[in-house]
């Protein structure tokens, strides 16, 4: 099952919507902002596979509200433009049970005050790994995102933009178990760091307790494959001290196809 934060190694098709609730830290690593967030960071958005080893996904900018010491502020969020997979290697669960991707995102900028956008424009290229053991899985992703230009914004510049926003490095590891047909708990590790800018040398961890409920038949796209309705809730929580994002609530819903 594709979890809540992590994106999946495997190729799927469905359409994807997810909100977040969530609060930033305070102090030198965090602003205090509240963000409710409309989309997800991935924004409201469909993946396909037009080829066996690819997905394509488009998402359109998640609608943010903002509220805190940077200030209040509505709209919309920086845009995921889009992101693309490339399956490497992969194997059924008679055969070993992983599979090995990479992936290719761009996100550009739309310079929403109160710290909605981030004022750059970043590519984000990703490995990632996952392997089963009958029912017990493990999925990991390691990246990192790359300010290629960025906005003018209240009181700074392209350059301290692209500056402050550094290059930070991102893994995301999910431990997930299913039982009774429809149910997949699991917890995902969230660890961020920064080489450089804002936050130079400093990282954080979040833990996300989830639990993922699908797959529930709704319809038949074709002689062969179910439409599916998948759901699920968590709660992200920073372990580590100072944390850019202290803690955030995270829903998504689905429909495969």
């Amino acid at each position: 099952m594709t979890p809540l934060v992590t994106v999946t190694p495997r190729l799927e098709q469905e359409f994807r919507f997810d909100f977040y609730d969530q609060e930033n830290g305070t102090g030198s690593q965090g602003n205090g902002q509240h963000i409710f967030n409309y989309g997800g960071p991935g924004g409201a958005r469909v993946e396909f596979i037009p080829a066996w080893p690819l997905e394509v996904i488009l998402a359109t900018p998640p609608y943010e509200s903002a509220s805190g010491p940077k200030g209040s502020a509505q709209g919309w969020g920086d845009w995921p433009a889009f992101l693309v997979k490339y399956r490497f290697l992969a194997a059924n669960q008679q055969n070993g049970d992983f599979i090995f991707t990479g992936f290719f995102q761009m996100a550009d900028p739309l310079g929403t005050p109160a710290k909605i956008s981030n004022n750059v424009l970043t590519a984000q290229p990703t490995l990632a790994v996952g392997k089963g053991w009958g029912d017990f899985d493990i999925q990991s992703t390691l990246s990192v995102q790359i300010p290629v230009s960025a906005l003018y914004s209240p009181g700074d510049t392209p350059q301290v933009n692209m500056a402050n926003y550094g290059d930070p490095i991102l893994w995301n590891t999910t431990f997930q178990v299913h039982f009774m047909q429809y149910f997949w708990p699991e917890l995902e590790v969230n660890y961020e760091y920064w080489p450089n800018g804002e936050h130079a040398n400093l990282s954080q961890v979040l833990l996300t307790p989830g639990i993922i409920f699908g797959r529930f038949k709704i319809g038949q796209d074709s002689p062969t494959r179910a439409m599916n309705l998948i759901f699920g809730v968590g709660y992200q929580i920073a372990v580590t001290q100072n944390p850019v994002t202290q803690n955030n609530v995270v829903a998504t819903a689905r429909i495969t196809f």
